[in-house]
């Protein structure tokens, strides 16, 4: 008989105890001081019935101009697992008196039993990005154990529904936080306790609301009032409200953390060069606060932007323990995102065409960036479809116009810009404003984007074109985007 020795005990975890259930029916009416209908467990929280997967929770939220208990029936239809109401149904259920409530009790519940290292993202321009090239470095680092916000779920309802879905076993989780207001993102940050606050960078978006960049820089700065005790903030060094952000970050940080090209800046470009298929190979110097060495990697998102970004989200993985070279890897895999700069092979007539779509927000700075990337990108012509950017007041003309300059220095061979604010831009352009070689861009002005649709195809897309489609969400720009990437050769 052969001996056998005995089975290697499997490694004990600290987090073996902890549900594998997102949340169960006990857990839930405690968080929420809600009265259950009967046990259940659910592996997700939704608050659209519409998206409600098998076995979710689903909130029926009550709007200004809708009731989620209308739609409770069709959640239990796609297989939801409970709800959480106002009025008993007949499905599992918690019965609550303010579903609305019961979601942020839930979120601050999650948060409060958490014990991974939180991080949260806000900024004028680049948080989404941001938000998700940290997520996918975090990810990579933990073997699959980091939680993020989906989507641009950055608000009074995003947030809460964001932490609520976060399982407890999570080692990392990423939070984005947006405002047009004075004081929004102070009750977000309370609500997600940040280990790690990064500010992305600051730019007129929501100047309307605010009035003035150092008003957008000190409300973007609220979110370092919710950092935990010794939490760490991370600012751009570049940003000429660098001193105000530092300043609003040592009232509250243990520790602040810059990044950029400055020559202050704690985590430092030392050098960017153009990488294979238009990405950037950056080499780093992280500074004394993040360990004092240098680091080469890749990031495979094109435009300069990307290189601060990049910077960006290396403070935030060194900040929290993480690993570098995990996050190196997951900046050099990490696509452009739909609506955010995802690239994509269209028909066009003699062969293909290359789209950059931008369709989901626009503000000054970051029209200027991506014109500037498109300026970049090997093309045939250029194609430049912009559209108005919102939110801006009385500044909305001069910045409109404002972005003449960048679309002559991108070469763009054609424009078609929608909407009414655009208008100053039309006008700017009609001034004869020409092109290196002397050539005024031809342009259209439409009123929406089935028209600049039209425009487009009346222009005639060509093999070799870049065609750049980037504006406000509200513009509707996405139909345009997803017009072309249906159309058939």
């Amino acid at each position: 008989m052969i001996a056998r020795s005995p089975m290697i005990a499997w490694p004990a975890e600290a987090d073996d105890a902890l549900p594998l259930a997102l949340w169960d029916a006990v857990a839930i009416a405690a968080a929420t001081g809600g009265t259950r209908s009967h046990d259940f467990q659910v592996s997700g929280v939704e608050i659209d019935s519409r998206d409600v997967l098998e076995g979710d929770l689903f909130f029926a939220l009550k709007g200004g101009s809708t009731d989620g208990h209308r739609f409770v029936d069709g959640a239990f239809a796609l297989g939801a697992a409970a709800a959480v109401v106002e009025r008993p149904v007949a499905g599992p259920h918690i019965l609550v008196p303010d579903t609305t409530a019961a979601l942020e009790a839930l979120g601050r519940a999650a948060r409060a039993r958490s014990s991974g290292r939180i991080v949260g993202v806000t900024g004028s321009v680049g948080k989404t990005g941001v938000k998700e090239a940290l997520f996918a470095a975090l990810d990579r680092a933990s073997r699959g154990a980091a939680h993020r916000s989906l989507k641009s779920y950055n608000n009074h309802v995003g947030v809460p529904l964001s932490l609520a879905r976060m399982p407890a076993r999570a080692r990392y989780g990423v939070f984005e936080m947006g405002m047009n207001h004075a004081g929004e993102i102070a009750a977000l940050t309370r609500q997600v306790r940040p280990h790690i606050a990064l500010i992305t960078t600051i730019a007129p978006a929501h100047i309307e609301m605010l009035g003035s960049e150092e008003a957008i820089a000190d409300a973007k700065a609220e979110i370092f009032g919710g950092l935990e005790p010794d939490g760490i903030a991370i600012i751009p060094a570049d940003s000429p409200h660098h001193a105000r952000l530092n300043a609003a970050a040592e009232r509250h940080a243990g520790a602040v953390v810059s990044f950029g090209r400055a020559p202050h800046a704690d985590v430092r470009l030392l050098d960017a060069v153009p990488a294979a298929r238009g990405g950037s190979l950056i080499t780093a110097d992280l500074g004394a606060k993040l360990g004092g060495r240098r680091l080469c990697f890749t990031v495979a998102a094109p435009g300069e932007h990307w290189v601060t970004n990049a910077l960006a989200v290396i403070a935030a993985v060194g900040a929290a323990g993480a690993d570098l070279g995990a996050a190196g890897i997951a900046l050099a895999e990490m696509e452009g995102l739909a609506g955010r700069g995802r690239r994509t092979e269209i028909a066009a007539a003699g062969g293909t065409a290359l789209l950059i779509d931008e369709s989901y927000n626009a503000n000054p700075a970051s029209m200027r960036a991506t014109l500037a990337q498109l300026g970049q990108t090997p093309a045939r012509r250029r194609i430049a479809v912009l559209g108005a950017m919102k939110e801006l007041g009385d500044f909305s003309d001069g910045l409109h116009a404002g972005l003449a300059e960048p679309l002559v220095a991108a070469g763009a061979d054609y424009a078609v810009l929608v909407g009414d604010e655009m208008h100053a831009l039309a006008d700017e352009l009609g001034k004869s404003r020409r092109t290196a070689l002397g050539k005024a861009i031809p342009f259209a002005h439409c009123d929406n984007a089935a028209a600049a649709a039209e425009a487009l195809a009346e222009f005639g897309v060509e093999r070799g074109d870049a065609i750049l489609v980037k504006g406000s969400n509200s513009v509707g720009l996405s139909s345009l985007v997803a017009t072309l990437v249906r159309k058939e050769g």
